[in-house]
């Protein structure tokens, strides 16, 4: 179906020296990423905060002391983490339905935006309260209700209905509360006939810029983002789940820009010239425009990073689902950021995503031709870009000489699995033995390559995304089949699997 084992070999054979014979093998690889599987999974359980049973947002690598905030990202991947490991026989049935009982438990305490449903970015884990102040500054928080956080844990109690019968009703409940067209701006997109989904709200006016909204019609306004997201990244699982839920149209699913147009200079700021054409969906117009690099042409993300690529795809089975867009777009955007780490930056290593910076603070990482914004998110801590100009309006500029640190992260390398299982395998397993980049809790979150830095924390996203990479490679899709489930796959596929891109290796 994903043709995984000769995706995987192919891209090896073209672009990473031939690895041992057992880095192939079915069954010993198998045992490898089961052994990963437990390790990560061991971090995952560091995270739970005893009093409420909620995840935090990071621990530390000796899985000691845990962050004092989460958010509804955190609880929705620990809640999918928890039936991988359950179904990977890491945990019992029993154990896995007690920590499920206390997540549903919580959430239905959490304050949240009564009229929309929709829960806020940041909670305390051990008292269950909104965070107003920072804990680590004392910078105060303003309340904000992030469609893609909330996406996430809508995903995630889809799951859990159809996964776990005995919390089905209550996680329903849960599900069917959040209304997802309190962030959809019908009118976003005159020019194509739909609209976009706002990254989020505020409850009260913030300092900036803000939009006063109600989209869901609650009689309540709302503070909305100026910016709509309208690029094909992770944030595509609100509309996701908005359309599944029946809450969003389906034709909004063609709103988000493939790549920005070749209209003159009008676009001309975006990272390089698309070559496409118009087509209709569903009464929708849409630029089906690819990108080039290196040989190859796929469809962009906004900054060229493995997660917003291929998060999404841990939930929904894309490539099945759009097997003539997603389906041909995820592997060659593996292999373009295989390409990357091992043949234009050298490396030795890839996958580039946002993590933890070794030298400390977070940050945004990936493949800056890769991506649609320009300059785009880069591959080493000096912030490395590339420019190939746009035709007409802005001048290309120099390759780089030469690359700086780049900073590898080990879930990018999991969230590549379905599409180059051999050459993920061996990426992790340079990682583990050149480098103190393996602890208790398995990979920790990062690594600067050619200083030798490791970030030695595991952050609840992260690892949620490798468990949930690890979980559907070794059951074959059990996460994909219970989003799926409860007439999920009936409204979404039928709207997915019309498109094609025209995309190349």
């Amino acid at each position: 179906m994903r043709k995984t084992v000769l995706s995987g070999v192919l891209v090896l054979a073209l672009t990473v020296p031939a690895v041992p014979a057992p880095a192939l093998a079915g069954a010993s690889a198998d045992a490898t990423l089961l052994r990963y599987a437990k390790d990560t999974w061991r971090s995952i359980a560091a995270m739970v905060e005893p009093a409420t049973g909620l995840p935090a947002d990071k621990v530390t690598g000796d899985l000691a002391t845990r962050a004092k905030v989460t958010s509804p990202t955190n609880i929705g991947t620990y809640l999918w983490s928890t039936l991988a490991a359950r179904d990977l026989r890491l945990i019992s049935g029993g154990d896995a339905a007690a920590r499920i009982a206390r997540v549903i438990k919580a959430l239905e305490r959490l304050e949240r935006n009564t009229p929309t449903g929709q829960f806020y970015n940041w909670y305390d884990p051990g008292t269950l309260q909104l965070i107003h102040t920072w804990p680590e500054t004392g910078d105060p928080v303003r309340l904000f209700a992030s469609s893609v956080d909330n996406g996430w844990l809508a995903a995630a109690l889809m799951m859990v209905r159809n996964a776990t019968p005995q919390y089905a009703t209550r996680a329903n409940r849960l599900l069917t509360s959040m209304n997802f067209a309190s962030y959809y701006d019908p009118a976003a997109r005159p020019d194509a006939g739909t609209g976009l989904i706002r990254g989020g709200f505020w409850p009260e006016p913030p300092d900036g810029c803000h939009v006063a909204s109600d989209y869901a019609g609650t009689g309540t306004t709302v503070y909305s983002t100026c910016h709509h997201y309208g690029a094909p990244a992770e944030t595509r699982i609100g509309q996701y789940v908005g359309i599944a839920l029946g809450q969003l149209p389906r034709e909004s699913y063609f709103g988000p820009y493939r790549t920005f147009p070749d209209n003159g200079c009008d676009f001309g700021w975006q990272d390089q010239k698309p070559v496409g054409s118009w087509k209709k969906y569903l009464g929708v117009n849409v630029w089906e425009g690819t990108y080039a690099y290196r040989g190859m042409r796929f469809v962009p993300n906004w900054g060229g990073s493995m997660f917003e690529a291929l998060m999404p795809d841990l939930v929904v089975p894309e490539a099945k689902w759009a097997p003539k867009s997603w389906g041909r777009n995820h592997p060659v955007f593996v292999r373009a950021q295989i390409e990357h780490g091992l043949n234009e930056a050298e490396y030795g290593y890839w996958g580039f995503s946002p993590s933890n910076d070794p030298h400390g603070g977070y940050r945004e990482y990936g493949v800056d031709p890769l991506g649609m914004d320009e300059p785009g998110y880069t591959s080493d801590r000096e912030r490395t870009s590339t420019d190939p100009g746009y035709e007409g309006c802005r001048p290309a500029k120099p390759e780089p000489a030469a690359y700086g640190d780049g900073v590898v992260t080990p879930h990018a390398s999991f969230l590549a699995l379905p599409y180059a299982k051999a050459a993920a395998i061996d990426n992790l397993d340079k990682l583990r033995r050149n480098f103190d980049a393996y602890g208790p809790g398995g990979f920790y979150d990062a690594v600067a390559v050619r200083s030798g830095v490791v970030s030695k924390w595991y952050l609840a996203l992260d690892q949620g995304m490798v468990m949930a990479a690890l979980g559907n490679v070794l059951t074959g899709g059990d996460l994909h089949r219970y989003f799926a489930g409860s007439g999920v796959e009936a409204k979404l596929r039928p709207v997915m699997e019309i498109e094609e891109w025209n995309v190349s290796s």
